[in-house]
């Protein structure tokens, strides 16, 4: 009989040989196992803090449940937000790969069941929220394995959108950040792709002006002997940018702090 944590070291050596794989495809340095896990707790702790209960939330101010190790998102069905969602793809991904999603998730055909925050904290000690939770924690690595999946090919993506003047500066300054002082260059470009998008994407923009890694990258120096340090300082600047642009009844400075914290976490010397 396959036991829990023999379930959870299958699954773990799984995503490791994808991920594995995915980081030979890309032009970027590759991470070895143990970055890979380094990687994923990272991310549990950025979005989390650590904690199993944080793996199925619904933050103040959104609309939204944000769920897992990289706070996935879930709407409702039909509903409309500017923000890519991502946990319907993350249980596609985790099934392809034999991380058999609770059945409840499925019968529901994808869509979220709860109506608002109110409603979805009220069933805090649901039967379907704790199976979920439980789902979620005995499977970190294959949510790592998918948060790569979503950064593979980011660089070809921008330059898909970017003004092909830019390409040659672009790629220079997004290869000196992933192979500055690994594993934390490849963590800043994997983290802020997940964290706040390419932005490739015409809805992710305030008053035209986008926030993700591609904005980043642009306003990094044409020459860098500091590359990550020099990400930090854009990454900064850009999400400023954007709390400033945002719409006043969103009051996006309060968030502005923890995305700051955030990003100072790819530097070694935050940690």
């Amino acid at each position: 009989m396959t036991t829990a944590r023999g379930t959870f070291r299958l699954s773990t050596l799984f995503a490791l040989a994808w991920l594995c794989a995915a980081q030979a495809r890309a032009q970027a340095p590759a991470l070895d196992a143990a970055e890979l896990l380094w990687l994923g707790d990272r991310i549990f702790a950025n979005e989390c803090n650590s904690r199993p209960e944080c793996l199925t939330a619904w933050n103040a101010g959104e609309d939204f449940p944000s769920l897992g190790i990289g706070h996935f998102i879930w709407y409702r069905a039909g509903q409309q937000a500017p923000f890519a969602e991502t946990f319907p793809d993350l249980i596609a991904f985790m099934q392809a790969r034999g991380a058999q999603a609770p059945a409840w998730i499925l019968d529901a055909a994808l869509e979220q069941p709860w109506p608002d925050r109110g409603a979805f904290l009220a069933a805090r000690t649901d039967p379907r929220l704790v199976e979920l939770r439980d789902y979620l924690a005995q499977n970190t690595a294959m949510q790592t394995a998918f948060i790569i999946s979503r950064f593979d090919g980011a660089l070809a993506r921008i330059m898909d959108v970017s003004p092909p003047a830019e390409h040659a500066a672009l790629k220079a300054r997004f290869n000196a950040v992933a192979g500055a002082e690994m594993p934390y260059g490849l963590y800043a470009l994997i983290d802020y792709v997940h964290f706040k998008g390419e932005g490739t994407k015409d809805s992710e923009r305030y008053q035209q002006q986008g926030w993700g890694l591609l904005q980043v990258l642009q306003g990094m120096p044409e020459r860098s002997t500091t590359p990550l340090q020099d990400f930090v300082a854009s990454a900064r600047e850009v999400l400023a940018r954007r709390v400033a642009l945002a719409p006043r009844e969103r009051n996006e400075q309060r968030w502005l702090n923890g995305w700051h914290a955030r990003v100072a976490t790819y530097l070694p010397a935050a940690q």
